[in-house]
């Protein structure tokens, strides 16, 4: 069963910025939209960032103008650029690659953000 790895979080203050990455662990194929969610202590996985095919972008409103999504579909790879950070985007990040018959997860990278 092809999983995703995530990599790039950690620790950091309020104010700075990580770069997550999340590439697949074998071949999967047609591979349609690419994207990032987070599941903060006590609440709900909620989406951060979605990239289609095309290149198409989609934000949750909490992270517009600080978050970046992009792709390399020729890896295939998603980033997630994330600067000016705080306390409240502490989570844990998890990347998704949907194909539109299976949805793909990896097991999470953590983020914690000091104030």
């Amino acid at each position: 069963q092809v999983q995703l790895v995530e990599s790039g979080g950690g620790l950091v203050q309020a104010g700075g910025s990580l770069r997550l990455s999340c590439v697949p662990s074998g071949t999967i194929l047609r591979i349609k939209t690419m994207g990032w969610y987070r599941q903060a202590p006590g609440k709900q996985r909620e989406s951060v960032a979605v990239i289609s095919s095309g290149g198409s972008t989609n934000y949750a409103d909490f992270v517009k103008g600080r978050f970046t999504i992009s792709r390399d579909n020729a890896k295939p790879t998603v980033y997630l650029e994330m600067n000016s950070l705080n306390p409240e985007d502490t989570a844990v990040y998890y990347c998704n690659f949907g194909t539109g018959w299976n949805d793909y997860w990896g097991q999470g990278t953590q983020v914690t953000v000091s104030s």
